[in-house]
């Protein structure tokens, strides 16, 4: 059975309410206009390098917040797969790829070849947020997939020829087809840098997951940083056994009083099309 809201999920948790807090904190303090990169004039104009390493701290207006927090609730499912110590050790080990190369990229390789057009790079962790999703993609399967035909059905064909050509002109779409929406609004809300990060953090992603990232997909966080004891070794897996067990205990003892009631009124079969008593 599905677990509801944060059950099992701390991490997601802390990055949901920290995702509104942090937009909140900055509104109030007024501080929004310190978090996005423009190349000129913050970077060649007053050197403002510290940037780079603050622009995703929050987003910086209500709606790319709303799809955000959106995003993350969704993506709960990858810590509860993982574990929450693998999904807080991801967040830090591919955290100086999401925040460095997005600003780097743009400010010397994506500037100089559009000859200054793209020049802005907007707040928030887009990048971090995308990097979750390239795994979701990945680790996640679909339950179910269902077609949209926009086409009308022809009078002149028959049912069968109709409905052969409605399957292959039709759009094929999955039961996680429609998660993908907020962060693709996300991804497109302050084109084309918002992209620029979306697309860095999807790379970057699939790079960890395909163990490109050296030393990342090895290291992990201490465990009482997410509430974890410390057990390793067979002693953790056999804690992690016998939590399983107590939940599946009350299920499987009633199945076996269940099992164990009907053989003991109805005997069992001896063979020859006749039941015994077992004796």
């Amino acid at each position: 059975m599905l677990s509801s809201g944060f059950t099992n999920a701390p991490v997601s948790q802390f990055l949901v309410f920290s995702t509104v807090i942090g937009a909140l904190l900055a509104t109030i303090t007024d501080t929004r206009y310190y978090l996005h990169i423009q190349v000129v004039p913050h970077v060649w104009n007053y050197g403002q390098f510290w940037r780079f390493a603050t622009w995703q701290t929050c987003f910086t207006n209500s709606t790319e917040v709303l799809f955000a927090v959106l995003t993350f609730y969704q993506l709960r499912v990858i810590e509860r797969l993982w574990g929450s110590r693998k999904f807080a050790s991801f967040l830090l080990a591919t955290l100086p790829y999401t925040t460095l190369l997005p600003p780097l990229l743009l400010t010397f390789v994506l500037r100089p070849l559009t000859f200054g057009r793209i020049n802005y790079l907007p707040a928030g962790p887009t990048s971090i947020l995308f990097a979750l999703l390239a795994n979701y993609y990945a680790a996640i399967p679909y339950t179910y997939r269902y077609k949209i035909s926009p086409w009308a059905q022809s009078s002149s064909q028959s049912n069968t020829q109709a409905i052969s050509t409605l399957w292959s002109r039709s759009l094929t779409l999955t039961s996680k087809s429609l998660s993908y929406l907020p962060p693709l609004q996300l991804a497109l809300s302050q084109f084309p840098g918002s992209l620029l990060a979306a697309a860095v953090g999807w790379v970057v992603g699939t790079a960890y997951r395909r163990d490109l990232l050296p030393g990342a997909a090895r290291w992990r966080v201490p465990g009482w940083m997410v509430g974890e004891e410390k057990q390793k070794g067979f002693e953790g897996l056999r804690a992690r056994l016998d939590a399983e067990r107590e939940r599946e205990g009350g299920a499987s003892g009633l199945a076996t009083g269940i099992l164990a009631g009907e053989t003991g009124k109805g005997g069992v079969w001896q063979g020859g099309g006749r039941w015994g008593n077992g004796r």
